[in-house]
Parts: structure tokens; sequence; C-alpha cells
């Protein structure tokens, strides 16, 4: 470290033992010489220094000088923690933890390096002129991160990295023998490794050669690096899975429930690997039927604290892009050991349910079993048998329907909402390069196995709350879901009664019963996608923890992932914790696992993330073909800057620049999700279609830019 960057790190240190004296002194006035006094400092040099920081801080506004000499916090209350959200003129607003909280505006020259996303503590000081929060970083706490993906750019003397990440608004400097074998414009992955504090950009090493732009794996690779998901599986890992011996034992097999001379099948994509469910069926003597949901036994097969079980709690969950599916456990495991493939004997850990015709659930079983699947059957060959009434085990899918249908009735009765939104599909060639668009359709297939799954989450997490009461409550893993901020939902209902949709907010019952009615008449409209994804919006998001045990969109008081865990790691835990309480063991350690939720969480909106984006580079893919041609569109967001517009035949959504717009100046208005003409006065509102012209496609912003073509 050079002796300028030493100074400058000593001067920060002294600067905040300078605002700490006057935090911890209720803000009194004080003159350099009082300051020096408090932090028992003699030597003149140090008081001259102390000078100089009041000086500096008054020129920035952290302090004021209030008489010649005298300085004087502008405000108390100093220091806060907070997420960095950067916005794309380099500011950022400072993300606090306490919700009622406002966000904390920093200026670019106050950001002290700090990225997006990163954690850090701020010196927060007030604006006369203004309510606006604003402060200073004065310390980075934990980075969100320090690898990119991005564009080597090479010349004879240095070489820069260009992130694709928008908000990260810094170039990468990268020395020449860091160059790891990447050539000039190729995609690759760059780590920080330091950042010297008067420098203007970071400098790194390449940590990874991606390939060349624009090929598709080169870029499906590089959206799953930019959201931090491994490639490939340390060799550890697939070698503890290939340790895994293939054949069940009769020990094993002696201390489970045998249900391998019960009809049971799976229900998944035609394309699937890894099946995680199975259901069992079975007329019981006295008329009521057995419906047995039989989840693959992952636990069994993976010991906590193993290489594989840390590895699995790393990635948290699988992820699914456009055309692959990056699997949280070695496929040996996924598609192998623990899928629950037909004609063979297979671990389980199963929900067993005693269903009358009602489909009420008269009485319930959990525990370890084995089962041999007589049938895989893809969602279309169920959708076949129930539709024409005809085909292999006909009787018994006819009967699962139909009590399929009860309990969901009774889900929907007792306030659950119904959010149906169109999945977007790709039709790819050989090389992986989008040739059509369709959207997949969620028919009665889908939704049989979709309630069945819901009732073991249920039940599972019922029996494990009733275990203890009050005081002695057990430690579990729930899915947990808020009900929506009044002012969230207000705004929406707002915004539903322009189309002439009632909201009624008055309790959750009669929110969620005129939201499944708007539900219902808003199917097939076009104004359908926009509706549904506002109405998301204003939902709060689920999460994984061991607080909350209700699932407000289910409707639900009691609420867990049980039905995945080849996919989801919390599904494991679950596992895991009920095996634990099946035995009578007593509570686990809430705090260890609410860590572990967290990370579970943020893992799956990670995962998410990473699949829009998939989606997002495939829709620009698709439409570079397309640019010049015309298409009817949605508008399906406003912003100050333009207009996002959702193709309607293809779900493709792209951006009208309000620049573009050559008849009228054009301005948002924000309460009215609408933009309006100044001279005018013409309207575009959420929801109108419009006709619109592909302009330009740019692959490596993933972005899609419209023109308007005004009648």
């Amino acid at each position: 470290m050079s002796k300028k960057d030493k100074d400058h790190g000593i001067k920060q240190v002294f600067t905040q033992l300078v605002l700490n004296v006057f935090e911890s002194n209720g803000n009194q006035p004080l003159n350099y010489k009082q300051v020096a006094a408090k932090l028992n400092i003699l030597d003149p040099q140090s008081k001259q220094v102390i000078l100089e920081i009041l000086k500096d801080q008054a020129f920035s506004q952290t302090l004021k000088e209030i008489t010649p000499g005298k300085f004087q916090l502008h405000q108390l209350k100093t220091f806060v923690e907070g997420k960095v959200d950067l916005t794309n003129d380099g500011s950022a607003f400072i993300v606090t933890d306490d919700e009622d909280e406002n966000d904390i505006f920093v200026a670019p020259r106050k950001l002290r390096n700090a990225l997006n996303g990163d954690r850090v503590k701020v010196y927060v000081y007030g604006k006369s002129k203004g309510k606006r929060k604003e402060g200073e970083v004065i310390e980075i706490l934990q980075r969100a991160k320090m690898e990119f993906t991005g564009i080597l750019k090479l010349s004879e003397r240095f070489a820069f990295f260009v992130p694709d990440d928008r908000k990260m608004l810094h170039d990468i400097f990268i020395p020449l023998n860091e160059l790891n074998g990447a050539k000039n414009g190729e995609k690759a992955v760059a780590m920080i490794t330091d950042w010297p504090p008067e420098a203007k950009n970071p400098v790194g090493r390449i940590k990874a050669v991606l390939g060349k732009q624009g090929e598709n794996d080169t870029e499906m690779n590089a959206i799953l690096a930019e959201y931090g998901f491994p490639l490939s599986f340390p060799a550890e890992v697939e070698h503890e899975s290939e340790m895994i011996p293939d054949v069940i034992s009769n020990e094993e097999i002696a201390k489970r429930r045998d249900f391998r001379d019960v009809l049971t099948f799976t229900i998944d994509p035609f394309d699937a690997k890894d099946f995680d469910d199975a259901i069992s069926f079975k007329y019981m003597d006295n008329g009521n039927y057995e419906v047995g949901v039989h989840i693959a036994d992952v636990s069994h097969y993976i010991i906590p604290d193993s290489a594989l079980d840390k590895e699995a709690f790393e990635r948290g969950t699988s992820v699914y892009l456009v055309d692959r599916v990056i699997p949280m456990l070695p496929e040996r495991l996924s598609n192998g050991l623990c899928s629950l493939r037909p004609n063979e004997d297979k671990l389980c850990f199963s929900a067993v349910f005693e269903l009358d015709e009602d489909a009420n659930v008269v009485d319930s079983w959990f525990g370890k079993t084995i089962i041999h699947s007589n049938k895989r059957f893809a969602y279309e060959d169920v959708q076949t048998i129930i539709e024409n009434e005809a085909g292999e085990y006909v009787k018994e899918i006819l009967l699962l329907n139909k009590l399929a249908y009860k309990l969901r009735g009774r889900k929907f009765k007792n306030g659950a909402i119904s959010f149906e939104t169109t999945e977007v599909k790709f039709k790819l060639d050989e090389t992986g390069k989008p040739i059509g668009v369709y959207v997949k359709e969620r028919k009665d297939a889908h939704k049989l196995i979709e309630d069945y799954m819901l009732l073991a989450n249920r039940k599972v997490a019922e029996y494990v709350a009733n275990l203890g009461k009050g005081k002695n409550k057990y430690t579990f893993v729930y899915r947990s879901h808020d009900s929506p901020k009044t002012e969230s939902l207000a705004n929406f209902a707002q915004f539903a009664a322009r189309f002439g949709y009632k909201i009624n907010t008055k309790s959750d019952k009669e929110t969620a019963k005129s939201l499944n009615h708007l539900m219902e008449d808003v199917e097939g409209k076009k104004e359908q996608n926009v509706l549904t994804s506002l109405a998301i919006r204003s939902m709060a998001k689920a999460i994984y923890t061991t607080k909350k045990t209700s699932h407000y969109g289910l409707a639900f008081d009691f609420y867990t992932h049980f039905t995945s865990p080849i996919r989801r790691y919390p599904d494991v835990m679950s596992h895991r914790l009920l095996q634990h309480y099946l035995h009578h063991g007593q509570s686990a350690n809430a705090e260890h696992y609410e860590v572990m939720c967290v990370h579970s969480s943020q893992m799956e909106k990670k995962a998410a993330d990473a699949e829009r984006a998939s989606i997002k580079y495939k829709q620009a893919e698709y439409l570079k073909e397309q640019v010049g041609n015309v298409f009817a569109g949605i508008i399906s967001g406003v912003t100050e800057w333009g207009m996002y517009v959702e193709i309607i035949e293809n779900k493709c959504e792209g951006m009208i620049r309000l620049r573009d717009i050559s008849d009228d100046f054009y301005t948002l208005d924000e309460k009215n999700y609408c933009i309006i003409g100044q001279r005018k006065k013409k309207i575009y509102q959420l929801g109108d279609e419009v006709k619109i012209k592909v302009k330009t496609v740019d692959l490596t912003k993933k972005q899609i830019d419209f023109t308007l073509v005004q009648d």
C-alpha cells in the first residue's frame, strides 16, 4: 500500500472518531481543541488534522459551523446500515433494515466505491431545502458480489473488462498477467482483487473464459455466473455421489412402510428427468380412498455436513433456464438414485391420506416408505385421459381429479387467490436459437398434481405446528406469505377500477374473493397479463422462515415446502425435521434454521432472476430477426423515460422511448399509470392496445426497443 493510500485510510478512521465525539456528546457545539481533549489527543500535529477534518466535514455538510471555529452535526441520528440500490446516474439510495425508515440518498462522490447490493454503514444528515435524508458511505460492511460477467477489451499495454451488469458502473482494470488466456472481445468472468482508495477503477483478474459473445452456451453460462451459480460440481461432491450404493438393502426396506403393491404413478412435464413426487391410489373397505403423496427421500442419501449437503445448501435450488436445468444435486442423484422412475423400487418420505367422497381428510400418516411406480405419465397424457374419459388407469385418474376439484374449491372458498399467469416457452433449434414462441397452458392435469402437493405441504406443516403449543413451539421450516400492505392493495384497486373491476379490501377474505372474481373475468382479455402482474406485484413475497407459519395467497394457517427435495433445499430441511420429530426428538435450534431459511430465500430469488434473464435474452434473440416488423401490443409498464409494451402474439416485451414519440412532448403521470401529451393531451394508459414496430435489439443488454406506429 502506498503512503498516500495509508494516509487516506488513517484520515478515514480519524474522521469517524471525530464524528463519534459529536454523537456521544449530544451534538453540543465543539471546537477542534475540545474534540482533541475528548479524544485524549495532545500533540499539535494531530490537533491540526482534527481541524482539517472539521472543515472538510462542514464543506460536505455533515457538520455545520454555527459560530467561527465551533461545529455541530447537521442531524443527531447519524449512523445507519443498509443495502446500496444504485441508480443509472451513479447515485444511490440506501435501503435500511427498518421498513418505516425512508431510503437515504447518497450522491456519486459520497459512495466511496460501494457497489450495487453492498451492505454499508452510512453517515446520515438532513438537507434543509427538502425532506429527503442524505448521507455518505463511511464503511463497506459486506460486498454483494466480487465477480462479474462481461467482455474483455484488450490493448498492447493493458486490458479493461466491461461488466454486463447495468448497475456496475465501473470497468475493471485487468493486468496483462491476470488474463487467464482470455482474448479480446471474449465473454468472461472477472473477479475484483483490489480497489485502491484513490483509484477510479477496481483491479481484477479473469477467473474463467466463457467463450464467444452471442453463442448460446456462452450466454446461458454468463447468466448463471452473473447470479452466482456454479457451472459444475466440485470433484469431491461428484465423488461422494458416485460412492452411494445403488442397491436398497433388506435392512432398509424392513424399516419402511411398503407401498410396492399399491397403484402408483408420476405425472410430470414430457421432458422431465427428475421425478420428485408420485401419487398412489387405493380403494378402502369403508368406501373411502387412500391417496399417498410419495416424495423422493433425498435426506436418506444426503448426510448432514457432507460435501454433497454443503453444496446443495449453497446452491439452495435447481435453476431452470430456457434451454437447460442446473440441478441442485449431481445427476446421479437428481436423475438417478432419487428420481422416482417407473418400474424401479424407490425410497420415499410419504404423506398418506384417507379421504372421503367430499375430499375431507379423515386420517393422515407421515413416514418413510418404499414404492414401485407403475407408470410415468406426462401432463398431456393425463389431460387426454381426463378429457376423453378413456385410457390407462382412467377410473383412478378421474376419481383423483374429482377429489382435487373439491380440495381446490374449498381452498378458494377459504380465501385463497388464483393467479393464472401465462408462461412463455420457446421452440429452439439444435444450436439453441429460438425459432418460435408459445404460451404454456395450465390444465386439469397440472392442477390435479398441484392440489395433492398443496395438501401434503399443508398437513405436514399442521402436524409439526400442533406438536408443541405456546412457548413449546417446535422449530420448523415454513413457507410464509404475508398479507399485502394496505397502500399497495389500495393502489391496485384504484387501477383495476379503471377497467371496471371492483376490489373489496374490507378484509383478507373479501380481498381474496374479489381478486378471484377479477382473475376469472380477465381470463383471455387483452388486459389479463397487465392486471395479473400488477396484482402479483401488490402482494408480499413468499419466504422461508421458522417464525411465521401462514400463507396468505393460499389461505393456509400452516404451510411448508415438503414435496420437491430434489430441486429445493428447504424441502430437505423439512424432511430432516419431520423425521426427527416423528422419532420424538426435541425441538431443533430455531436460530440455526432461520439463518438457513434466509439463505434459501435469497438463492430462490437469484434463481428466479436468472430464469427471467434467460427468457429476456431469448426474447431479444427471437426479435432480432423481426426488426422492422409491426405487431399489436399491450402497454405493460410506464416510466419517466418510456413505456413498456408486450407483444400480444408472442409475449415479448420491449420499450418505446418517449423521445421517439414525435407527435407531442409526453410526460409520466405516475399516479394514474399513464403518459400524457403536453399539448394535445393524448393519453397512453397501462393496458391500452398499441401498434409497434421492432426498432433495435441489443443482445448484450437483453434490451428491445420499439417505435410507436401511430394511426
